[in-house]
């Protein structure tokens, strides 16, 4: 296997071209990708849009498709994806997933959760959007994945409220309505990121503010 270019970077991540029209994607800290690989092979057996995955030699290493498009948050800058469309697709990308049954839970109601869905994660290709970035993901009721897409989302733009607004209304009006339950547990799991700055962790509040009062008015438009 030759490595070739640094194609991308995250918090977390770097992803290397491959010679044969794959990536490589490593974790920096030594973190083992072998539950990402689980999840998302069994996503794919179900008909959900992840990226096709291969066994690598080291447990940091996923081994993944090379997919062509930009990510959603890139074409939101663009201009060629709506921010109404954008929370269209994000809600209906969350209902999609929370039909698939779980791997291991018991519990009724349980699903498959990303915990991570945001614009960065969404591939938008030829083909279709594919979801990526499953290192997240877990077993749980659904509402809680809904409510940590809002709250990233809110966060991220808790200082443009206004075209905060133009995605959150169209991503809740398309999930069922989000529980203070919820929203008080992915508040939580988001302040205890250890990737995020002092900074994003204090918007937190705002974000929460800006979500209900977008769902106050989910019934409108």
């Amino acid at each position: 296997m030759e490595i070739g270019e640094l194609i991308g970077t995250g918090r977390t991540a770097d992803v290397w071209a491959l010679n044969d029209g794959r990536v490589l994607r490593r974790y920096r800290d030594g973190l083992s990708a072998d539950g990402e690989a689980e999840v998302m092979t069994h996503l794919a057996e179900h008909g959900y849009p992840v990226p096709a995955v291969w066994t690598a030699e080291r447990p940091e290493d996923l081994i993944m498709e090379r997919l062509g498009g930009p990510t959603m948050l890139e074409s939101l800058v663009a201009g060629t994806i709506s921010p109404g469309a954008a929370g269209e697709l994000l809600a209906e990308l969350l209902r999609r997933l929370h039909e698939i049954p779980p791997r291991a839970a018991t519990r009724p109601g349980d699903r498959v959760l990303h915990l991570d869905l945001h614009p960065d994660n969404v591939l938008l290709t030829a083909h279709g959007p594919v979801v990526i970035d499953w290192f997240t993901a877990a077993e749980g009721e659904p509402g809680l994945d809904d409510a940590m897409s809002a709250v990233i989302l809110a966060q991220a733009l808790h200082d443009r409220p206004d075209t905060a607004r133009t995605v959150l209304a169209p991503l809740l009006r398309g999930l069922p309505p989000l529980t203070d339950r919820h929203l008080a547990e992915a508040r939580a799991r988001r302040a205890a990121n250890p990737t995020l700055t002092a900074e994003e962790i204090a918007a937190l509040d705002d974000a929460l503010t800006l979500i209900r009062s977008c769902a106050a008015g989910r019934g409108a438009g």
